[in-house]
């Protein structure tokens, strides 16, 4: 007995492996593997593991090697028919049976996927025309190399109607089958069938096994629509289908990750730039069958946004979509890219180092859902803090899963709390943060960064706590004990933010060089920091980790990235964007100028009115004095204009 292959697909992706096998064996999870002792002889150590993603489970001491469908046949001696049958029951499948219908449904299968491939090789063809001189232009405009058109098939629609479907009929395709492929359209009315796909750059939808089942269009003159897909048919279901997954299989198991982009020219940057695990939608909202899709490759799916308002729109109608679904272990990531910059921009334009920094800031599921609930307004009143509880307690009832959604309760319980000193449903459970809080305090900022007086020329962490700053994150309400104390941890934020920040270091070097810091060991520490960066621009945040480390740093970087140092300031984590620790970085220095204006005012005013006491010629130190009160109106200004309350990001 035969079965389709998108049958038994359907039966391994909706039946986890892991389950089946862990009825029979005692599994211990090791990353994205598990292992056990192995069913199929006796042993005392594991050998047996099994990978999930990539769908098999093998033992290393006797080989046994399959699927689950293979599981099921060995350990409960069944024909491949009888398990097949059986693992469709618990996957809620209907076993189709091998009725003269079906296979004639399979025959006629094949050959629409025959007439798909003989146009996508058609498309391939024109390209290399030279009524697609434009479009290769376009192409070479793009940065699209000739290796990336042939590994994404690349291919071009001319602008003669009726020249696909005079090339395919030619190889005996029927109009009949070109229709239902999507591939010519039939007018109702009658008259001769018109081509779908006319004067565009063709790339062609793959399915998970790379078979083309649709094709994308880029219009190269005034069309209505720039992009253009195939419409729906029997084989391709626009929001079931992500472009490039059949590739991005393959990469996603390898490296554990996957990216989603928003287009076709996106993917094919990525892909040029060394990230080869990209998908993207077919022009719509990402739905919850491609979350499921993005799921079965990966636990973890980055979602990559622009950095605009439409993009953090974008990145909060998935995370709706994506709350419902949740399930242990199964989330997404959102990577916010600097604003104007698409992936295929930052690659071309800043390399794919710039592209590794915004995937490694990407920040996690529970940081969305918290900004969709506190960017809506001012919480400066019990009344809307109690419409922020509810906000939250109504997104959170969207989580199906009762484990997930208790996780995540006690995670905004906990940001709640940290803001204002009291939880949103009950104290929430013991941790670094919430230990020794006092009685409900509103939170407060950290202080800014004052000039020492009478230290003109380097600038130091100050004292006096003047000017406060708009931090982009909570801040421990108990934290801020003596002025010793919150110098030296305003100190620890921003060396935290240059460690895990590095490529700023160089852009803020001149103003960086300027401060001093209260003890020697951070003093040490931000020094060389200072000379890694100016010497290696390039550098990551693990690499300059490893040069502190080895120049003796160990223990003082292990006091700077703490959670406890991360409270003052969240820009300065690790999962923070660049775009915040570049904010945070220049409210710091924005307000040691400050203070250090204000400081050198004081001292001209006091430098004046010795002179006038003692009958000396004062013009010279009012001259001085006025000089010095510009000089801080204009850093005032540049502070009120850091520190004006902006739109929430993402």
């Amino acid at each position: 007995m035969s079965f389709p292959p998108g049958f038994l697909d359907d039966i391994r992706a909706r039946v986890p492996l892991a389950g089946i096998v862990g009825r029979r064996v005692k599994l211990t999870r090791r990353g994205r593997e598990h292992s056990g002792l192995c069913p199929f002889h006796n042993e005392k150590t594991p050998s047996f593991t099994l990978n999930e993603d990539k769908g098999f489970y093998h033992c290393f001491g006797c080989g046994a090697h399959g699927d689950v469908i293979g599981f099921v046949m060995q350990t409960e001696g069944l024909a491949f028919p009888e398990a097949v049958e059986r693992l469709a029951g618990e996957a809620g499948l209907e076993v189709p049976r091998p009725t003269p219908e079906a296979r004639q449904a399979a025959q006629r299968q094949a050959s629409l996927l025959d007439a798909l491939e003989a146009a996508a090789d058609w498309f391939a063809q024109q390209l290399n025309s030279p009524s697609a001189a434009q479009a290769r232009a376009y192409l070479e405009g793009r940065g699209v190399g000739k290796d990336a058109v042939s590994a994404f098939r690349l291919g071009f629609a001319p602008d003669r109607r009726g020249a696909l479907r005079a090339a395919l009929n030619a190889r005996g395709i029927d109009d009949r089958r070109l229709a239902e492929t999507g591939l010519i359209k039939i007018p109702d009315g009658g008259g001769d069938p018109r081509d779908y796909f006319f004067d565009r750059i063709v790339f062609p939808i793959a399915d998970r096994r790379g078979r083309v089942i649709a094709f994308g269009g880029r219009a190269l003159g005034d069309a209505k629509a720039k992009y253009l897909n195939s419409p729906e048919t029997a084989l391709f279901h626009k929001g079931h289908t992500l472009y490039n997954l059949a590739t991005a299989r393959q990469a996603a198991r390898d490296t554990g990750e996957l990216i989603v982009v928003e287009g076709y020219m996106d993917v094919i940057a990525l892909a040029a730039g060394g990230f080869p695990a990209a998908v993207a939608p077919l022009g719509t909202a990402v739905t919850a069958e491609q979350i499921g899709e993005l799921w079965r490759l990966a636990d973890e799916p980055i979602i990559c946004l622009d950095g605009d308002t439409a993009g953090r729109r974008a990145g909060m109608r998935v995370a709706e979509r994506a709350l419902p679904l949740l399930k242990p272990g199964r989330s997404l990531r959102f990577a916010i890219l600097p604003k104007g910059e698409d992936p295929d921009s930052l690659v071309r334009g800043a390399g794919p180092a710039a592209m590794r920094r915004v995937l490694k800031s990407a920040r996690p599921l529970v940081e969305l859902v918290w900004t969709m609930e506190t960017s809506a307004g001012r919480t400066d009143t019990p009344e809307r803090q109690a419409g922020l509880i509810h906000g939250l307690d109504q997104r959170l009832r969207e989580i199906g899963d009762p484990d997930v959604q208790k996780a995540y309760r006690e995670a905004m319980n906990r940001r709640f709390f940290e803001i204002f000193g009291y939880g949103a449903w009950g104290r929430p459970a013991q941790t670094a943060a919430a230990r020794g809080r006092g009685s409900g305090r509103m939170a407060r900022r950290p202080l800014g960064f004052a000039g020492r007086a009478g230290r003109p020329g380097k600038r130091g962490f100050g004292r006096d706590g003047a000017a406060q700053a708009r931090w982009p994150g909570p801040i421990d309400p108990a934290a801020h004990q003596s002025p010793d104390f919150l110098v030296q941890r305003q100190e620890q934020v921003l060396l935290a933010a240059l460690v895990n920040h590095p490529e700023l270091i160089v852009e803020y070097a001149e103003p960086l060089a300027e401060l001093t810091f209260s003890s020697d060991a951070l003093g040490g520490l931000f020094q060389a920091a200072l000379e890694i960066g100016a010497r290696e621009p390039d550098l990551d945040s693990e690499a300059m980790k490893c040069h502190l480390t080895e120049q003796g740093f160990a223990a003082i970087l292990g006091e700077i990235l703490h959670a406890r140092v991360y409270v003052h300031g969240r820009f300065a984590r690790p999962d923070g964007t660049p775009d915040e620790a570049r904010t945070g970085i220049l409210h710091i220095l924005e307000g040691n100028r400050r203070q250090q204006a204000e400081s050198e005012t004081d001292m001209a005013g006091q430098a004046l009115a010795a002179a006038m006491t003692e009958g000396a010629e004062s013009e010279d130190a009012l001259a001085v004095l006025e000089a010095k009160q510009r000089q801080f109106k204009e850093s005032d200004e540049r502070w009120f204009e850091l520190d004006r309350p902006g739109e929430a990001e993402i």
